[in-house]
Order: structure tokens, then C-alpha cells, then sequence
């Protein structure tokens, strides 16, 4: 069984910096597209960047030149680099990957626990 916990938020003033982790335990597995996901108090849950295993990516435009999204496949670990940090970031950060079941070889959605990154003001 994958399980994914991310780490790496906390409080942090407007400006600042963080870097969250998302490690994937398990073994025997390969990770397809790997994404962050941020869910703010009475909003829905939005994509913030994802990256393919090749290492392409992509961006909300809020966050485009502010965060950086990576992953380093033989650790089946992903990043996200926040700088420049704004009270509107506020939110539950959420690790997600895409995994190919061995068997019928289709691909299923992996969540972590999420982690609480909060920027004041």
C-alpha cells in the first residue's frame, strides 16, 4: 500500500519562504504525474502545480514565478519551493500521485494528509 505524507509548512510572515515534501512509502510502485493541491476555508480544492515524471510542469497562475515544483524519482519524493509568500497562499497543502495499479494497470489517485501552510499579513 502507497501511503504520502507531506511536510514542511507552518506559519510564516507575507514574503517569507517554505519548502513542502511529499514522500511516497510503499514498495514496488512506479509514480506517474505527481501534483500540489491547496484547499483554503469554504473553498474547493485547487491545483497549484504538478509535474510529470519526465519533469515537465505546470502552474496556477496565482502562483507562476513565485513557487517551484520538482521531484526526484529514486527517492519518490516531491517538492514545492514557496517564495515570496502572500497572506492569499494560506491553506492546506495537499500532495497528490498518480500510481498504476501492477495488476490491471490502471491508474489511481494518491493523496497525502495535507499540511497547513499559513502566511500573515
Amino acid at each position: 500500500q502507497v501511503q504520502l505524507v507531506e511536510s514542511g509548512g507552518g506559519l510564516v510572515p507575507a514574503g517569507g519562504s517554505l519548502r513542502l515534501s511529499c514522500a511516497a512509502s510503499g514498495s514496488g510502485f512506479s509514480i506517474n504525474n505527481m501534483g500540489w493541491y491547496r484547499q483554503a476555508p469554504g473553498e474547493w480544492r485547487e491545483l497549484v502545480a504538478r509535474i510529470t515524471r519526465g519533469g515537465s510542469t505546470n502552474y496556477a497562475d496565482s502562483v507562476k514565478g513565485r513557487f517551484t515544483i520538482s521531484r526526484d524519482n529514486a527517492k519518490n519524493t516531491m517538492y514545492l519551493q514557496m517564495n515570496s509568500l502572500k497572506p492569499e497562499d494560506t491553506a492546506v497543502y495537499y500532495c497528490n500521485a498518480k500510481i498504476p495499479d501492477k495488476v490491471d494497470l490502471r491508474e489511481y489517485n494518491y493523496w497525502g494528509q495535507g499540511t497547513q501552510v499559513t502566511v500573515s499579513s
